[in-house]
């Protein structure tokens, strides 16, 4: 995003938190409603040019979204809605991309009122993972060329009745919307949930499972380094034949033998 728009997203999200206000269900409403004006605006290029064209006073802006959404959602919707169209964006896509984050970091708190995001989190993580090991699955579900409803069928017959019913809305937005690895989608709202929980992620490969007391070993290191409460995430990876991998955002430490192996033959050549 360009700086105008990274300033209307964050005043977008600081609406967000001010209108919940503790109650699972009104955040859950909310993200669930805000995921349904993304699908309209998606829809309808006219509308979400309209909605974030700068040429057009914010005030006009903000009845338009009230003419167009007024009765079908929520006011606590309606006012995050009014506050996102009315302030200055770069591009449509960006408020459009906002109003996403927004309905996840929603329905993410409802998951926090209910005690539940610690386990929402984990959901997610292991199923990035699992759609990361599975081509096949991963590439049904990013089959763009067979209708909306067969890949969220899809979804549904993977989920539904297994996770939490947060982490069902959140998959099936992001792998309906979104074009490209599903599971790096996935992985993106798993690292938004640990944020949240003002925590970092880790992601770890490695080449046997850990303990759990290396695990939090690992996890307090972690800490030492980047001065934060970190989430390891493990994904076991036998090709790496000893030690691990771990990447925390573009980081990356390599203490695999696989690593290790690389770095002698470079310095050999």
């Amino acid at each position: 995003m360009y700086a105008a728009s990274r300033e209307a997203s964050s005043r977008a999200r600081e609406a967000l938190r001010s209108a919940l206000t503790g109650s699972d269900t009104v955040a859950a409403t909310t993200g669930s409603e805000l995921f349904a004006v993304v699908a309209v605006l998606d829809d309808h290029r006219s509308l979400r040019v309209a909605l974030a064209d700068k040429s057009v006073s914010s005030s006009a802006r903000a009845e338009l979204a009230e003419r167009v959404f007024g009765g079908k959602i929520s006011g606590t919707t309606q006012a995050v809605l009014t506050t996102a169209v009315a302030q200055d964006w770069s591009r449509a896509r960006d408020l459009v991309d906002t109003l996403v984050l927004l309905g996840r970091e929603a329905l993410l708190r409802a998951a926090d009122e209910r005690g539940r995001l610690t386990a929402v989190e984990d959901e997610l993580f292991r199923l990035g993972r699992i759609i990361d090991d599975n081509p096949d699955l991963e590439q049904a579900l990013q089959d763009y060329g067979k209708p909306a409803d067969t890949r969220r069928a899809l979804v549904q017959r993977l989920l539904a009745g297994k996770v939490e019913d947060i982490t069902l809305q959140l998959v099936e937005q992001a792998v309906l919307r979104h074009r490209g690895d599903s599971g790096m989608a996935i992985d993106e709202l798993s690292d938004l949930a640990a944020s949240l929980r003002e925590q970092i992620v880790a992601h770890v490969r490695a080449a046997v499972a850990l303990t759990p007391q290396q695990r939090e070993h690992l996890a307090a290191s972690l800490q030492r380094i980047y001065d934060k409460p970190v989430t390891v995430h493990v994904q076991e990876d036998p090709t790496l034949l000893a030690g691990v991998v771990v990447r925390v955002g573009d980081d990356l430490i390599d203490g695999s033998a696989v690593g290790r192996l690389q770095r002698l033959r470079q310095s050999l050549a």
